[in-house]
């Protein structure tokens, strides 16, 4: 894989200039064998590469990352390329009139967008597995999901073909195909990158996200896009490692993943407690049903005039939400407010930071919805790639999942940090404290 501080080096200082790295992108994406590439740009991507080329050779830099190839998820706006969100109701989209927000904040740092990328359809569902172009296939296994929806965002990361992908998370979308694929994904608060341009799934939730290859880069990419600065090492982070039930893993290999990194915190100067989290089975049952309602009000017209131009899966997931009362779902949401509040009042009279398994299972065969686990039952898998996720979009915190060390059946597994407070910092700190232990 890519580094990108290792990148932006290379292109600062002319061992590789911007047209010779992006051809070299476009070749590896041209190649790709994860089904993770809906569109490339090649012709604009050229283009724009060869003007970075040219200025840098007068000695100018558009930004910091001038000349960094970046793949964008196939639901977010790119000028001249249609957003199809995987989707057949979207196949003779338009091509987009207007960059996205956060797409010209890339442009701003100097990147250059090159394609769009694999999503779960319309986002709605951990997976991957779920589009008009069929399902994203992990680089490490290419039987099984990459996880979703910001499926081919991490899988193009992890098969080596970019350094950097932008990815959007609802409930799981960019932390859990992280964990799947063995990369970083960052998911801030709602808002701090903008979501203006996004097919929306949920309003309440969704939130713009970054993928890269480790923490290092991600780091980079989060102080290029948002002017954030230098970050301490973890001496007096305090960090919470959750005892509750409802936490535990199916995969054994994921608890000691757990295990494993606070160990490394704890010999790096954090102070690594046992928390409790009170009410939060409760609070994540709030999310299928606000979720689920709004998804249904985005996609009502559609799905009552088009319903079999949707994938069988997510044709079910929208018909099962057909019948949510209104009143369900406002109470719901006061729940969701009631609970997440109290959660974090009593988490952050304890800690900074909380660590947990990104998920319950490690990638899944494509096609799987049951598996069998360790204690001799089974488990649902896409519950399993969404329980550990969401608390943190109904509480709209900070949270990244960063791989740890690649375990001896090669496929990869994903430990979370969630920040307790707004900011993205202590968990940036503590990931590079984590990174494959």
């Amino acid at each position: 894989m890519f580094s990108l501080p290792d990148l932006v080096r290379a292109l600062s200082d002319g061992t590789i200039t911007p047209s010779d790295h992006v051809e070299d992108v476009l070749e590896r994406l041209a190649g790709d064998t994860t089904n993770s590439v809906v569109t490339l740009d090649a012709e604009g991507a050229r283009r724009r590469a060869a003007e970075l080329t040219e200025s840098a050779r007068r000695g100018e830099r558009t930004g910091p990352l001038h000349g960094v190839a970046v793949g964008v998820k196939d639901l977010i706006d790119v000028a001249g390329l249609p957003t199809r969100c995987g989707s057949q109701i979207l196949a003779d989209a338009p091509p987009a009139g207007a960059d996205a927000p956060i797409v010209a904040r890339l442009r701003a740092a100097g990147a250059v967008v090159v394609g769009k990328l694999h999503t779960h359809e319309f986002a709605y569902g951990p997976l991957g597995d779920t589009a008009a172009t069929g399902p994203a296939r992990n680089p490490h296994a290419l039987t099984r999901i990459t996880g979703g929806s910001s499926s081919g965002s991490a899988a193009t990361l992890a098969a080596g073909h970019l350094a950097l992908t932008i990815g959007t998370d609802t409930g799981a979308s960019v932390r859990t195909p992280a964990a799947l694929c063995g990369v970083v994904g960052l998911k801030p608060r709602r808002g701090v990158l903008p979501g203006d341009g996004v097919f929306p799934l949920s309003a309440s939730f969704d939130t713009v996200g970054l993928l890269a290859p480790d923490v290092a880069s991600a780091g980079l990419a989060w102080d290029a896009l948002t002017g954030a600065g230098a970050r301490d090492d973890v001496r007096g982070l305090r960090v919470g490692v959750p005892e509750d039930e409802y936490w535990h893993p199916h995969d054994p290999v994921l608890a000691a993943a757990v295990t494993a990194a606070a160990d490394a915190l704890d010999r790096a100067g954090a102070e690594v407690v046992a928390v409790r989290t009170p009410g939060v089975a409760e609070l994540a049952a709030t999310y299928p049903t606000i979720g689920g309602a709004e998804a249904y009000a985005t996609h009502r017209e559609w799905f009552e005039s088009r319903r079999d131009e949707y994938r069988p899966a997510t044709r079910d997931r929208l018909d099962a939400q057909a019948g949510t009362l209104a009143h369900a779902y406002v109470t719901a949401q006061r729940a969701r407010r009631r609970l997440g509040d109290d959660l974090l009042a009593h988490l952050g009279a304890r800690v900074d930071v909380v660590l947990t398994a990104t998920t319950r299972l490690r990638a899944t065969p494509i096609g799987a919805e049951e598996v069998d686990v360790a204690d001799g039952g089974s488990a649902h898998v896409r519950t399993s790639m969404l329980a550990l996720t969401s608390p943190f979009n109904l509480t709209d915190r900070p949270a990244l999942s960063v791989p740890v060390a690649l375990p001896a059946d090669g496929l990869p597994a994903g430990v979370q940090l969630a920040a307790v407070g707004p900011d993205v910092t202590p968990i940036l700190r503590a990931a590079a404290a984590v990174e494959g232990v």
